[in-house]
């Protein structure tokens, strides 16, 4: 980059005076250019992912590179739908007049972008930024440098550099980013960084969105299809990056009656996904680095978890790669019931009724996703209304993320704000109130002096009641 951390902010911002962002030429354009990117470029991409985290070709192409282009091609088909002002309708108060909503772009956007899907999280925020006509700054996550390092490559041949720009870098990077007044920003990472950029946007009136974690419970009911449950919950805890994934299943909830029956049923399919060494399976992502594979270790090695261990435990430090761990029974107070997992390993809370698991989970701070597997109506309709979450998923871990209409995103210490389809582009607008009138019925009740006659007709208005108004036009 020509100018420093501390001079991109304003420069986009003499650039976005320019209006040229605002364009659908400009937006369509460069969106076209993100999916150029995955489709010439696919092998690097998953280069990269392997390098940082090992992971394996098909969930770098399906959860990266295919997610990358599957959003990029839907924001291309609805872009101009999504651009058109929504006409809405007008009361008697303002009558005759006309109303519309007219998305605007906010200006001048930072996203900062978390390791764990370095690719998707960086790019997905940036593509609803962009197509609602912001200019954009990038920070991906040093923690994953592989794919940052590509990421400045590549957004640098095929993007619009004078708009959208990427910074790389660590700490004081990110602190000098954070000083600058942005229209927007938009973070995905932990709690603890979260609560640093909101305090940095308040000094600016900055607007936020953090998308952020927690615990994700998953319930599981005695009633359902056993088979169909292990393995979805086994591929949507250990198949997503080894459960570094944000809404992937952080703890089990099921009765204790039930409770042997699963362990059996998820380590039989978790054998079938990685065999008897899963330390060695290529289908296992690594953890991404010594210092989050010793905060798991030091999960594992708690004196409180250590003897409730039923499958897996084991580790291969060099290649940073933990087994798919089952823990049974760990007391309410042991760190692995407080602390975001993030990562391969799973506790299962036995409770008396499965009807208890609701009131636990009200007890924890709001998750960004909680999950129910049951065949039991009852249960699922008081599960939704009873647990507040970022999202909730009935008899599947994680899918809902995949909907791009639906909104994801967090609530309380999960995050706030949420994007994914329409709502990506609605996260980066301002939604702009239009009132037209003409210079016709133009009523002198609303001007001074005030008078008794005036005052009834104005409340006949304000009531809406036509009768009202007519008495009050005529005298009575």
């Amino acid at each position: 980059m020509a100018l420093g951390v501390e001079g991109v902010a304003g420069e986009l911002r003499s650039m976005y005076a320019t209006g040229k962002t605002k364009t659908f030429e400009w937006r369509v354009s460069q969106l076209k250019a993100i999916l150029k990117i995955t489709t010439h470029h696919e092998k690097e991409i998953v280069e990269a992912l392997h390098s940082d985290l090992k992971k394996p070709e098909y969930e770098a192409f399906l959860y990266e590179v295919s997610g990358v282009s599957t959003v990029c091609k839907y924001a291309l088909k609805e872009l101009n739908r999504w651009m058109m002002p929504e006409k809405v309708k007008t009361s008697m108060k303002t009558y005759p007049s006309s109303a519309e909503i007219v998305s605007e772009p906010l200006g001048v956007v930072l996203v900062i972008s978390t390791w764990n899907y370095p690719f998707l999280l960086s790019l997905e925020p940036v593509i609803g930024a962009i197509a609602a006509g912001n200019a954009v700054v990038l920070k991906p996550s040093e923690i994953a440098p592989a794919t940052s390092s590509l990421l400045l490559k590549l957004l640098g041949e095929y993007m619009d550099t004078s708009a959208v720009k990427v910074v790389e870098g660590a700490v004081p990077e990110t602190t000098a980013l954070l000083e600058q007044k942005w229209d927007k920003i938009f973070y995905t990472g932990n709690n603890k960084v979260g609560r640093i950029i909101l305090a940095a946007a308040a000094k600016h009136l900055t607007p936020v969105v953090l998308e952020l974690g927690g615990k994700c419970p998953v319930v599981v009911d005695s009633n359902v299809n056993l088979k169909v449950t292990a393995r979805r919950l086994v591929a949507g805890k250990f198949g997503y990056n080894s459960g570094q994934t944000c809404v992937s299943a952080d703890y089990v909830i099921t009765t204790k009656e039930y409770a042997s029956t699963l362990v059996d049923a998820l380590s039989s399919e978790l054998e079938k996904f990685y065999g008897k060494d899963p330390v060695q399976s290529n289908d296992l992502s690594s953890i991404i680095n010594s210092h989050h594979f010793d905060r798991l270790t030091k999960l594992l090695d708690d004196e409180k978890v250590s003897g409730k261990i039923v499958l897996g435990g084991q580790r291969d430090k060099a290649n940073l790669k933990i087994a798919p761990t089952l823990v049974l029974d760990a007391p309410e107070d042991s760190l692995i019931l407080n602390e975001e997992i993030f990562g391969p390993l799973l506790p299962i809370i036995m409770v008396n009724k499965i009807e208890d698991s609701i009131t636990l989970i009200k007890a924890k701070e709001k998750p960004l996703a909680a999950y129910l597997f049951t065949n039991d109506k009852k249960l699922k309709k008081e599960f939704i209304r009873s647990v507040s979450a970022g999202g909730i998923a009935i008899n599947e871990i994680a899918l809902h993320i995949l909907e791009p209409t639906l909104p994801f995103g967090g609530v309380g210490e999960s995050g706030m704000g949420s994007y994914h389809g329409k709502f990506s582009f609605d996260a980066f607008s301002h939604k702009k109130s239009v009132l037209q009138r003409g210079f016709s019925g133009d009523a002198a009740a609303r001007y001074p002096p005030y008078t008794p006659g005036k005052l009834k007709f104005l409340k006949a208005m304000l009531s809406g009641s036509i009768l009202r108004i007519l008495r009050a036009l005529i005298g009575w």
